[in-house]
């Protein structure tokens, strides 16, 4: 059984309100009785219940995180392992614990209502939400502290983000100079703003370019490698000389494919990945892509958050990170920059 506040009480010989006042660091607290409980609890090993921590100082050091996606993709796209390890790095050197919230669109307003007015976090990281997303309206409503990982046009903050369009845009560039004339693109779920601001960084280098929107050569995946298989498959009667892909993950898909239909990566299909998910490099061939710091982007966020938990003000924060773009063989341009 756990210790209790009773135990550690009778093992340090003071009364059980003592140990209260230690454990939430009340400062009339003698310096010699603090010593004595500090080294039952240190001997013990001993954690507060968080809850119960909660209602006597307001705060449980506690984070949600909430990503609004199924289960399987979380333990399938290597986005999201590299994002949580951000968060957790940031929450430990913090001394915050990280609670983790899976959802689906069908229960997820009533899942956000329980995390928002329970008393067991005190602020939220929200990731992979949906333009039209229940949660937008729950967390305006809400006085809790809550940092977005990703824009979105109904809340002006806070939020975390790279320039996913200046991305996207710079991506496609790099194949118009390679001289492809027939620039596919594999699009993100265009109900995410990731998904529409990379489709759109891809439109405006093609009209930049007086290259033609060609329709055939535009299809959407849903960030799987599946999805980019499929996808690729059905674009490949059209015969495109190169693709600028939303993900890695669905670029993977998008070379098996390409292989498949017994054409080469890149002399006959140039591909374009976003991410550099550490296997990229490690793709046949090594994929170029656009890299986006996903563990950076995690601790941030979880960095920025809290100290909106701990100074107690509202204020509105916008972060912007880096992006580059990595030039590997997959595009027929290796280390010509």
């Amino acid at each position: 059984m756990p210790l209790t506040l009773e135990d550690i009480a009778r093992l340090s010989g003071v009364s059980r309100s003592t140990v209260s006042r230690v454990i939430n660091d009340d400062v009339n607290v003698k310096d010699n009785t603090r010593r004595k409980v500090l080294a039952v609890i240190d001997s013990y090993h001993f954690q507060p219940n968080m809850a119960a921590r909660g209602l006597a100082t307001g705060r449980t050091n506690v984070i949600g995180v909430v990503i609004a996606t199924g289960v399987s993709v979380i333990f399938t796209d290597p986005y999201f392992p590299f994002l949580l390890q951000g968060i957790s790095t940031a929450c430990n050197v913090r001394n915050y614990s990280v609670m983790l919230w899976l959802t689906d669109p069908e229960h997820e307003k009533n899942m956000i209502s329980r995390i928002l007015y329970n008393g067991l976090v005190d602020g939220v990281v929200v990731a992979n939400i949906l333009i039209n997303d229940p949660i937008i309206k729950s967390l305006k409503e809400s006085k809790m502290p809550f940092m977005l990982l990703g824009s979105h046009p109904e809340l002006e903050g806070n939020y975390l983000d790279v320039d996913n369009q200046l991305a996207a845009w710079k991506a496609t560039m790099h194949l118009v100079r390679l001289g492809r004339k027939r620039i596919a693109t594999i699009c993100g779920s265009q109900d995410q703003v990731v998904g529409v601001d990379r489709y759109h960084g891809y439109l405006k280098a093609l009209t930049e370019s007086d290259l033609p929107v060609r329709p055939e050569l535009i299809t959407q995946g849903d960030f799987t490698e599946q999805g980019g298989f499929n996808a690729m498959q059905r674009m490949l009667k059209y015969k495109p000389d190169a693709v600028f892909v939303a993900s890695d993950t669905m670029a993977y898909g998008a070379m098996r494919a390409v292989r498949e239909a017994k054409l080469r990566i890149p002399e006959d299909v140039a591909v374009v990945g976003f991410d550099d998910i550490p296997t990229s490099a490690k793709a046949t061939p090594p994929l170029t892509t656009v890299r986006q710091p996903i563990s950076q982007m995690g601790n941030r966020a979880a960095e920025v958050l809290i100290d909106l938990i701990e100074s107690g003000v509202r204020t509105t924060n916008k972060v912007i990170l880096d992006t580059e773009l990595v030039v590997r063989e997959s595009c027929g341009a290796f280390n010509t920059g």
